[in-house]
């Protein structure tokens, strides 16, 4: 599948019912999921940025311009990218960085309204609303076909206010964005006072954590996107630090059992190799 029908097909994977888009962080990762039949990947800041050592947010833009290149080389299905803050606080600079990002192929970038100040963690109103406003228009320069999803994160950096999360996605869809995103919000009624107020625009929900919710519940909430953010990628962590502190702390191996063979590894990506698309 080439650039132009796999952002087509993520563009049409938005327009009616749901689904989920898994977030890998390296290659391996993403081949796995697009083998268990997934439609469309996600990156992931902090899944990535942990792999390489990094706290979330530490990963040079030039570090995640080549991972999205890569993710997108690597899978034949359509991949949106976990572009944060689109590194850059002036709208005019976001705008380039956008520019840089939907060059590496991915099929959606996604922006958020974090500052990085914690004090004062959401960009004012209206200077946010001007980063939407550039990033969309920046890809529109580039052809239009990547899918745009505008973010607010008021509810995982203390601001969790309902209210100024719709005023600010409703200003967003104004302002360009295909798909809005509120990563935090919980609540069956959080959910779908958003969905509604955002309507027909459809919405990412972070299922992150044990909600409760499968896919048919969040569906029939109105739901038409779901991600899982880092979580995949800390799973893997967390298995990880387990056994590795059994080994140093109590010297045992336990953890070891029942782990998938290195064979049925080695055979998935054998098998995968004809899938691969043509770099």
């Amino acid at each position: 599948m080439g650039i132009s029908e796999k952002r087509r097909a993520f563009r049409a994977l938005h327009q009616s019912g749901c689904f989920v888009i898994p977030n890998p962080w390296n290659v391996g990762s993403a081949r796995y999921l697009q083998g268990l039949g997934f439609k469309a990947l996600a990156t992931t800041s902090a899944g990535f940025a942990h792999a390489q050592g990094y706290s979330d947010g530490d990963v040079t833009r030039d570090m995640m311009l080549a991972h999205f290149r890569e993710i997108s080389q690597a899978t034949d299905v359509p991949v949106n990218a976990d572009f944060e803050g689109g590194y850059a606080d002036d709208p005019d600079e976001v705008a380039e960085n956008v520019r840089l990002c939907v060059a590496t192929g991915v099929a959606g970038i996604s922006i958020e309204d974090y500052t990085e100040d914690d004090a004062n963690p959401l960009y004012d109103f209206d200077l946010a609303v001007k980063r939407v406003r550039a990033a969309r228009d920046a890809i529109d320069k580039a052809g239009g076909e990547v899918v745009f999803t505008a973010r607010t994160e008021g509810f995982i950096r203390n601001r969790p206010d309902l209210d100024e999360t719709i005023h600010r996605l409703k200003a967003f869809i104004d302002a360009g964005a295909d798909c809005l995103y509120s990563p935090g919000i919980k609540t069956r009624e959080h959910i779908t006072a958003t969905v509604k107020a955002v309507a027909p625009k459809p919405i990412n929900f972070l299922n992150s954590g044990a909600f409760g919710y499968t896919v048919d519940d969040l569906a029939a909430l109105g739901v038409r996107r779901i991600s899982v953010g880092g979580t995949l990628a800390r799973t893997a962590m967390h298995a990880f630090i387990q056994a590795a502190r059994q080994i140093a702390q109590e010297g045992k191996f336990e953890a070891f059992a029942g782990v998938i063979s290195n064979a049925e590894l080695n055979k998935f990506f054998h098998d995968d190799l004809p899938r691969r698309p043509k770099s």
